[in-house]
């Protein structure tokens, strides 16, 4: 640096170094909001992109060892939060941001939001252990709701086609990010319920940022699923991510794939067994089969011809006695019928009107009719006697009252 005029001279590099180390001390650690673009990733591992307002630009390197500790990687177009430090670059004397950390623009107020919507469904009992439903053992019907063209239904499908006992499949489709996805879910829940489209519910989709997954997140969702008559399983986003219909669900499962596994390992365990045990029962038929071979074949024919005799004479004397003793029974049966009829017989030719006449009875009868009480005559007249044999017509002369003594 030489003199001019009283006035110090500065090289290019003198006045770069300088300004470098003000603003390094002036701007150690900053953070700095604006819109993301012009995103270059290098061979390196590097990504470099610049960060802009309406009114201004400033670049912006995300060297490789910090790219993977980052919330959010930089995609064009998106509104972050970036912090980091300032940094010139003397060969260029530019200066830019040296990226330490990058997310979402508003992701803070979002996140407190989220927490007290959590606690105030917490504290109505929408995520309480007591409420949730355990899934069928062996579902045969499961309805699946996500979107028909993501990530979730293809892995879903791909793990239950492995499945000999996959339960049977009915797509529910719906929007799974965006400001229509809750009601279109929330709906979606409603009609499986109604039209009883399952045994079971899985609800679904891939992974993503905290913004991706927010219809997952809404109230009119975690109550959808916590209303939902039928078992839910809420397989939203990778391990890491859990939202408010994951606390609400009867079960949550890592990923999609992972509840497609819920459905289908317990009946794919059954049906294992089962074909364990046709196997084993028909080892043991054929053993018992070829055992019985085996002894068959030490016999010779005289012995088996004297053998199988010997079980048929056995079995025809066996068949002898037993109609033998079919035909006593059966001849002491109808002795006692006959006898029983007789009886029966005697007993009614004893109570005939024939039998009482026989013993001096006579049946009296006025104009044909037969007269049972002396209230039925008048004196004169004419009565009709019958006798066991024989009769006689008789005129009354004096009638007589049941109650006088005859």
């Amino acid at each position: 640096m030489f003199a001019d005029e009283g006035r110090p001279v500065w090289s290019v590099t003198e006045l770069t170094h300088a300004i470098k180390g003000q603003l390094e001390t002036t701007f150690p650690s900053i953070s700095v909001e604006g819109e993301i673009s012009n995103c270059r990733p290098s061979g390196a591992g590097h990504i470099y992109f610049t960060l802009k307002d309406s009114g201004a630009v400033i670049s912006a390197a995300l060297f490789r060892g910090r790219a993977a500790r980052v919330e959010e990687r930089p995609v064009d177009g998106m509104q972050a939060v970036i912090t980091g430090k300032i940094d010139v670059y003397p060969p260029r004397g530019s200066y830019q941001i040296i990226v330490e950390n990058i997310r979402a623009a508003g992701r803070g107020a979002l996140l407190e939001a989220l927490e007290r919507r959590k606690k105030a469904l917490a504290a109505e009992g929408l995520f309480d252990q007591g409420r949730k439903r355990a899934l069928p053992p062996y579902p045969r019907r499961v309805a699946v709701i996500t979107s028909p063209t993501g990530a979730a239904i293809r892995d879903i499908l791909q793990v239950l086609s492995r499945r000999s006992a996959a339960p049977r499949v009915t797509v529910l489709p719906t929007p799974v990010q965006g400001a229509e996805a809750p009601g279109k879910i929330a709906a979606q829940l409603a009609r499986a319920a109604a039209y009883g489209l399952g045994d079971v519910v899985i609800l679904a989709r891939g992974g993503g940022s905290l913004e991706d997954l927010m219809a997952f997140n809404e109230e009119i969702v975690a109550r959808a699923v916590a209303d939902c008559p039928l078992p839910v399983i809420s397989g939203v986003g990778h391990e890491i991510d859990v939202s408010l219909a994951d606390l609400a669900a009867d079960v949550r499962a890592a990923t999609p794939s992972a509840a497609a596994e819920l459905v289908s390992d317990r009946s794919e365990d059954l049906l294992l067994r089962s074909r364990g045990f046709r196997r084993e029962a028909a080892g043991t038929l054929a053993a018992r089969l070829d055992a019985a071979g085996r002894r068959l074949r030490t016999f010779s024919l005289p012995e088996l011809i004297r053998l199988v005799s010997g079980r048929l004479e056995e079995a025809m004397r066996g068949s002898d006695e037993a109609r033998r003793e079919l035909e006593r029974a059966a001849a002491e049966r109808l002795n006692l019928l006959r006898r029983r009829l007789e009886l029966a017989g005697r007993s009614l030719a004893d109570a005939s009107p024939r039998a009482v006449m026989e013993r001096g009875y006579a049946r009296v009868s006025l104009n044909g009719k037969s007269v049972t009480d002396s209230d039925q005559l008048s004196e004169k007249d004419d009565i009709n006697l019958e006798f066991a044999r024989g009769g006689a017509d008789a005129r009354i002369i004096k009638l007589h009252s049941g109650k006088e003594e005859l």
